[in-house]
């Protein structure tokens, strides 16, 4: 088995110093959903990482779902990401910012005021979310965004795609997984309309579509990646019989936009069902830009699926939370720092900045 891990890759203007990807993950640092030089240690400490993809970031008051969330929408909030597109640069990293509308999954004491919980359908989530100010809260039924709404969310999209870039990001992935508000379309258990953004495949994903091809024209179509969860059951979406046609059509769609990337992410090694090798394969085979694949990975695995040709690139997730060599130790064969779940969404350095790096 090769150790292609931790070797340089480079494709269509991205060039990286190992395939090792730094996965997205919700922190709650940014007060008052701005970023701030908290966050651009944090994210600076990492940037070993061939590629990080930052924590889900609004493009959108509305999308502000959970406390402390950090926004892409004005510009106070790019001046904080360039703040933290610095810090990586500085260290010769890589960096793409995450667009993560919440949509339905949200409540309105996390939202900024004028906003609303908006999604396809007024379908409420199961469950709760904590709030700051309230505690925990039954998810509220969304507003059901009317065909003139959906339109004017795609263009909040490419208009934050436009400041991540003027902060300095090196593309955007769009996150269009784990039930947030591109899923809550492609999913019919959240989308019950009956306009040209609901009922079929082909019209559940034309949402994902229109923000990837609008996007993508904004921006270049070598900036731009998207995150799908095949199989996926987070925030109330319970799995349905058309799961690999869905998926394959969405990779054959994306193909003809032109995106950078597909990441993959299997929440099995969380509880899910497993993303079935069969969807992976019919990914690949529709979508020949890059693929990342992740979820529950260690190094041998990871070189394996590279060597077989399933993913190009490796994303891990907690480990780099509470390693921020994580790249060096894994290679090395070092010992891990185990993280500690009691900081991950809590405010302040405490579990964020403070794990040590191996001597």
């Amino acid at each position: 088995m090769s150790n292609k891990l931790f070797s340089p890759f480079s494709a269509r203007g991205l060039d990286l110093a190992n395939r090792m990807v730094m996965a997205p993950m919700t922190r709650n640092r940014a007060d008052g959903n701005v970023p701030n030089d908290l966050m651009a240690e944090y994210y600076g400490q990492r940037a070993g990482a061939g590629l990080i993809v930052t924590e889900g970031t609004s493009p959108s008051p509305n999308g502000l779902g959970y406390p402390r969330i950090p926004g892409s929408f004005n510009q106070a909030q790019a001046d904080g990401w360039k703040k933290v597109t610095s810090a990586v640069h500085a260290k010769g990293g890589k960096i793409f910012q995450q667009m993560m509308h919440t949509g339905r999954i949200g409540h309105q004491a996390n939202l900024p005021a004028g906003a609303k919980i908006v999604a396809p359908s007024a379908v409420a989530a199961a469950g709760q979310i904590y709030t700051d100010s309230q505690g925990m809260q039954a998810h509220p039924v969304p507003h059901a965004l009317s065909t003139e709404e959906v339109k004017s969310t795609v263009q909040e999209y490419v208009t934050a795609a436009k400041f991540a870039m003027a902060a300095g990001f090196d593309g955007v992935e769009l996150h269009a997984a784990n039930g947030y508000l591109i899923e809550q379309f492609i999913h019919p258990h959240s989308n019950r309309r009956t306009d040209e953004y609901g009922g079929s495949i082909e019209n559940r994903l034309r949402f994902l579509v229109e923000v990837a091809s609008g996007v993508a024209a904004a921006i270049g179509k070598d900036k731009v990646g998207v995150r799908l969860s095949p199989y996926g059951v987070f925030n109330d979406l319970p799995p349905y019989s058309e799961v690999e046609e869905t998926y394959t059509l969405a990779a054959k769609k994306l193909q003809e936009v032109g995106i950078l990337y597909i990441h993959i992410v299997d929440h099995s090694s969380m509880g899910a069902p497993a993303v079935s090798d069969s969807v992976k394969a019919s990914i690949r085979k529709e979508f020949k830009g890059i693929v990342i694949l992740s979820g529950g990975y260690d190094v041998a695995r990871a070189n394996a699926d590279i060597d077989a040709g399933k993913g190009d690139l490796i994303a891990f997730g907690k480990q780099f939370l509470s390693n921020p060599d994580l790249v060096v130790r894994l290679e090395k064969g070092k010992a891990l720092n185990a993280f500690d779940m009691g900081t991950f969404y809590t405010p302040g350095p405490k579990g964020y900045i403070d794990y040590p790096v191996a001597g």
